[in-house]
């Protein structure tokens, strides 16, 4: 029997996974904890991936392995190859003035999404390089190369015996790489960083890049979603919205897309093809709050949530704990608008808060069915999804059918099917771990578009056109 392994070097901790390479079930796993933070030394990473893969016999007999990677983060190298300073991650919002200027500076979004399919945000690896410049003008002297964290951990991996190296995927979220040409954009580079760097080879998504000193190939790897993407084995009529840290939703497609907006980022998938993506910073964590605001644990947040009405009454959770990124709100904040004497029940606010992470991410799906042709049916996954309540309230807020992943680990099992794919040169047929399935009623539907109307309404001329 053959084995793989994928990796999730992801904001929190790293998995691995061992899996099946034939069937794709999980054989083995073990996981460690990175540090807290916006911004994290590199090295953290792979003390984290060291610590995992030290489970007495996890990467026995495996054949090959891959890394699927928190994406936009910037590691900064100096010209011996060493760190010049602390990652600053995807989640960070201090480069959000750096955006602005950098769109500005091109002639606006619609110049930005044409040239890479992206329109900076605050979370994007070229808005970073904006920041060091202007910041930490010395650092910046001082980088010689720029990698994004799954690079970084791949090259690791092999003891630095190769070239860093990166995929189309993971290299699309930088904001500097035309996924359409398969080429960086050097001069986008220099525009940031105001001089040019040493980027990682753009590999095939089927390469093997090179092995570890214990002789296991190493593929190419990508971003997290890009490898969640592969777990998934998306269809053509599918969006997959997955609730984790962030929330995102994104799908397959044949054409690069060039939202203006901003709220679509025209990403590579790791399969040769498209991957446009919406993204919030605000998931999960906003009903660990809400959990905690009214005092009672998650399971007890879910049931009160079921106690309330679609619409919870009227009341209106704005979900922007931590800024967002989608609409480029980096500075908003949450709110409870529409409290009444009535309506004010933990109820309510459980309901709503749920439904507002909900719809933040059924907007975005809206956008990707502008921009990239008709939605049919939503796979949702990630740990939030695990909530009775979200999968309940899911269909009242996307008003469409919704289909229940089991808890997995999607972007290191994707990850691992990359190996397999790399090692074998086919691309093998992995079940995807179905828990539920969900039809939207007439009722759904009617609740769906009152939500949406009343975010839009609450927005105002803040809500994204």
């Amino acid at each position: 029997m053959a084995y793989v392994a994928g990796v999730d070097s992801s904001t929190q901790s790293v998995k691995i996974v061992v899996c099946d390479a034939d069937t794709g079930a999980v054989v083995r796993s073990a996981r460690a904890a990175h540090p807290e933070g916006t911004a994290v030394s590199a090295d953290a990473w792979w003390r984290a991936y060291q610590e995992a893969a030290a489970e007495p016999g996890l990467l026995d007999d495996v054949s090959a392995i891959s890394v699927g990677g928190q994406q936009h983060g910037m590691v900064t190298l100096d010209e011996s190859g060493e760190l010049v300073r602390d990652a600053l991650l995807w989640n960070d919002n201090r480069s959000a003035p750096d955006a602005r200027d950098l769109i500005e500076e091109l002639d606006g979004p619609q110049a930005w999404a044409d040239a890479v399919g992206s329109v900076p945000v605050a979370s994007m690896t070229v808005s970073k390089l904006r920041w060091l410049a202007r910041a930490e003008p010395e650092q910046a002297a001082r980088t010689h190369s720029i990698v994004l964290p799954h690079d970084w951990l791949t090259w690791q991996l092999g003891g630095r015996a190769f070239e860093p190296t990166t995929d189309r995927g993971d290299a699309s979220g930088t904001c500097y790489y035309d996924a359409t040409t398969d080429e960086y954009r050097r001069d986008l580079v220099e525009r940031a960083l105001g001089h040019d760097v040493m980027l990682p080879r753009v590999a095939r998504p089927d390469e093997l890049v090179g092995e570890t000193p214990d002789g296991i190939a190493i593929a190419a790897g990508t971003g997290d979603n890009m490898a969640a993407g592969l777990a998934m084995g998306l269809t053509a009529d599918e969006a997959v919205v997955s609730l984790g840290t962030s929330g995102t939703a994104f799908r397959r497609s044949d054409q690069q897309s060039h939202d203006p907006s901003g709220t679509v980022a025209g990403f590579a998938d790791a399969s040769g093809a498209f991957l446009p993506l919406v993204c919030t910073l605000n998931g999960a964590r906003n009903l660990v709050a809400t959990a905690a605001l009214l005092g009672v644990g998650l399971p007890e947040l879910s049931d009160l949530a079921l106690q309330a009405e679609p619409g919870s009454g009227g009341l209106v959770f704005m979900p922007y704990l931590e800024g967002e990124r989608t609409p480029p709100r980096p500075d908003a904040r949450g709110e409870l608008v529409g409290l009444t004497l009535k309506n004010m029940t933990p109820a309510n606010v459980a309901r709503a808060c749920i439904e507002g992470v909900l719809w933040s991410l059924a907007y975005g799906v809206q956008v990707l069915r502008e921009q990239t042709g008709a939605i049919e049916a939503i796979t949702l996954t990630g740990g939030a999804s695990q909530s009775e309540a979200v999968r309940r309230i899911a269909p009242a807020v996307f008003g469409l059918p919704i289909v229940v992943t089991e808890t997995f680990e999607s972007v290191a099992v994707g990850a691992a099917r990359q190996a397999a794919w790399a090692s074998s040169g086919t691309m093998p047929d992995w079940p995807v771990p179905v828990l539920s399935r969900h039809e939207p009623s007439a009722a759904d539907e009617r609740a769906a578009a009152e939500i949406s109307g009343r975010y839009r309404e609450v927005l105002g001329s803040h809500f994204p056109q």
